[in-house]
């Protein structure tokens, strides 16, 4: 089967690979330690208490076995649609479609998530302002952003990221020094180790706590996997691809559990509400008010960064989907300079919903929006391993050449990863305030099995084809 499309328009359908591996890296750092680390992190806390860092250390694992399975069919098959290709290719073509569109979804709903925290962090500065004027402001500005050409698009990117991770470093260095100095400290909350422990222990609401938590940590890895739509942009994606991959988990979770540990030691876990982000109102308790608006000014590039990624994820994956003809023909047009134009402003008009959402709901939105985008992260990372799988087993059946970046610890910490992924899928209908979620996750997949045998016709119902680059050559080495 032809893998392109005949749009019947002389308009140009290729994306351009100007992004680099530095891009690349950056990209995910961007999307990943956004609104799930500087909002988010609270809800994390409140549910786990200092065992919180336990939830992130196992849910980054997690997120690197997903990432080393997207890697070894990205490297396999360097193409913009990414896992909703392979999902296609090597599940079917309605799980192709399932997770092509939930994906879109998942950025969508975790665009709404930044573009909501924005909206907040600014009221930090202006109370009296309504969040919803925030929130259309920021949208207007990412769409101008996106419709850039990509290599600009990744250099901008790469500096949004740049000045968060530089800023969490410095956080957590000052962090260091007022623990071991005792600077600006308080005598009823000083700060210090004992933090981690003095409040109710270390598993203050036991092992349940610990497994409530998982429901916002795996939100907080969310985005992670846009280094899989990358591939099809990539300057040399068997080289920049695997460096990416093998950076980006790590460091993640280096800077969450880090992090969260020093903001624990800081002040206690049980006085971290989430009515502001943890790293600002660390710095207004030590009467640093000054850095807290430094940081302010942080937590509002991180979320332009996670917001700046999520689009351009949710646009390359309809590009993609539109390829495999399970999305409509126009959303292969691109401009000159290689942007998916009619994607950008497709997820910038259903980001407009979260500027209704946020004057209508402006307090019970964000965590029912984590818990949704959950559901859609960990459904879309279900399907990649299920994919990998399936495409492991191939590989051996039909003595294909074997993988240049393969998973390690294989199979068994797949099937790990899978079971894990499974429990957070069911925790999310346990609790009670998640429980929500789950049940328009469940609807969103009962509407897209409809939507797929009522509209998809033709190729959209048939398994994609991937051309299958692997080179015989030696495994490329772990960086």
């Amino acid at each position: 089967m032809d893998t392109t499309l005949d749009t019947g328009a002389p308009a140009p359908t290729a994306l351009k690979r100007g992004l680099t591996a530095r891009h690349i890296r950056f990209m995910a750092l961007g999307s990943a330690i956004g609104t799930g680390l500087f909002m988010g992190s609270a809800g994390a806390i409140q549910a786990a208490g200092p065992a919180v860092l336990l939830a992130y250390m196992i849910g980054g694992a997690a997120v690197f076995m997903v990432m080393r399975a997207l890697g070894e069919m990205a490297v396999r098959h360097p193409v913009s649609g990414s896992f909703a290709q392979y999902a296609s290719r090597y599940i079917g073509p309605f799980a192709g479609f399932l997770t092509g569109w939930t994906y879109t979804f998942e950025m969508f709903v975790v665009a709404l998530a930044d573009v909501t925290a924005f909206g907040v962090y600014m009221g930090f500065w202006f109370p009296d302002v309504e969040r919803w004027i925030w929130v259309l402001a920021v949208v207007f500005f990412i769409a101008a952003l996106n419709l850039i050409s990509v290599k600009v698009f990744g250099e901008l990117e790469f500096w949004f990221s740049l000045i968060k991770i530089v800023a969490i470093v410095l956080m957590i260095a000052g962090g260091i020094a007022i623990i071991v100095f005792g600077i600006s400290t308080q005598s009823e909350n000083a700060a210090g180790l004992h933090n981690l422990v003095d409040h109710g222990g270390f598993l203050p609401n036991g092992v349940w706590g610990l497994l409530a938590s998982f429901t916002v940590v795996m939100f907080a890895f969310g985005g992670t996997e846009v280094i899989g739509i990358t591939a099809g942009e990539a300057k040399d994606p068997k080289r920049v691809i695997p460096k990416a991959i093998n950076s980006v988990p790590v460091r993640i979770l280096l800077f969450y559990v880090l992090t969260l540990g020093i903001i624990m030691c800081l002040q206690p876990w049980n006085t971290i509400d989430g009515k502001a982000s943890p790293f600002v109102s660390i710095f207004e308790s030590l009467g640093l008010s000054g850095a807290a608006h430094v940081l302010n000014v942080v937590v509002i590039t991180a979320a332009l960064s996670a917001i700046n990624a999520d689009i351009f994820g949710a646009g390359r994956m309809l590009h993609g989907l539109a390829e495999q003809g399970q999305a409509p023909r126009a959303f292969t047009r691109v401009t000159r300079t290689g942007v998916p134009w009619l994607t950008v402003l497709t997820m910038v008009v259903a980001l407009l919903v979260g500027v209704v959402l946020n004057a209508l709901f402006p307090d019970q939105i964000f965590f029912l929006i984590a818990a949704l985008a959950t559901f859609a992260t960990v459904l879309v990372w279900l399907m990649i391993l299920v994919a990998h799988v399936r495409m492991k087993r191939e590989i051996v059946r039909d003595g294909r050449l074997p993988s240049e970046f393969p998973v390690p610890l294989w199979p068994a910490a797949s099937i790990a990863t899978i079971v894990f992924i499974g429990f957070v899928i069911v925790m999310i209908g346990v609790m009670e305030d998640t429980r929500p979620a789950l049940v328009v996750g469940v609807a969103w997949v009962a509407l897209l099995l409809v939507g797929y045998f009522a509209l998809v016709r033709g190729r959209g119902r048939q398994r994609h084809e991937l051309v299958d680059e692997t080179a015989p050559i030696g495994v490329i080495a772990d960086e």
